[in-house]
């Protein structure tokens, strides 16, 4: 039996509100445990889930109008994304000139703890039955989101065993270019979907 087109914005808002609240805590505890740990993975990761939770706030507001909303909330969503990568981009670049002395177990066990709320987050965005464009950059995010908390973890084993920083900032740099790559992803979608629009209008 199919889904109403109310139950399914339900379902979708419903999901939206879930991610959105989730990302804002996980933001806050990288912002907090990355100024505790001195460690740019964690600050670039909760610049990364800030900037989601500015999207799922955009993919709410979007529900509810037409398509054409939908695929410009898509599009700020992609141009946030790269955005967010040219200031980790400088943030790595600033702590590799100044030096930095990131800690190992705060890296680990925050890493830890976001993986298992992106999953979540990850999981309960593809249970949803035909995504719109903004629905699916907003699945792209929780993905770079899950990818990257496996990388701080590792980072953050590297940093205790190896005594030296240089992990944290080359963590720091691939969530910078997985940030990039999910943003010009995110940019091509939304382009073909107003080229779909453009072509049944």
């Amino acid at each position: 039996m199919t889904a109403s087109p109310d139950a399914k914005v339900a379902a979708e808002r419903r999901t939206l509100w879930i991610v959105l609240l989730l990302n804002a805590a996980i933001a806050v505890g990288f912002f907090v445990t990355g100024l505790i740990g001195d460690s740019s993975a964690l600050i670039a990761n909760g610049v990364d889930n800030l900037s989601d939770t500015a999207v799922y706030a955009l993919s709410l507001i979007a529900l509810s109008h037409g398509r054409m909303w939908k695929t410009r909330a898509a599009t700020a969503s992609g141009v946030m994304l790269l955005i967010f990568a040219v200031g980790i981009l400088i943030d790595v670049g600033r702590r590799y000139v100044q030096g930095s002395d990131p800690i190992g177990p705060t890296m680990m066990v925050m890493s830890a703890i976001a993986g298992v709320v992106n999953y979540v987050c990850l999981r309960l965005l593809q249970k949803l039955k035909q995504p719109d464009v903004n629905l699916r950059a907003a699945t792209t995010f929780s993905f770079n989101d899950f990818i990257s908390n496996g990388g701080i973890l590792i980072a953050g084993a590297l940093v205790l065993w190896l005594g030296t920083n240089w992990p944290d900032l080359l963590v720091g740099l691939a969530t910078a270019l997985i940030a990039i790559k999910g943003g010009i992803e995110i940019l091509r979608d939304a382009r073909a979907e107003t080229k779909t629009n453009a072509e049944t209008a």
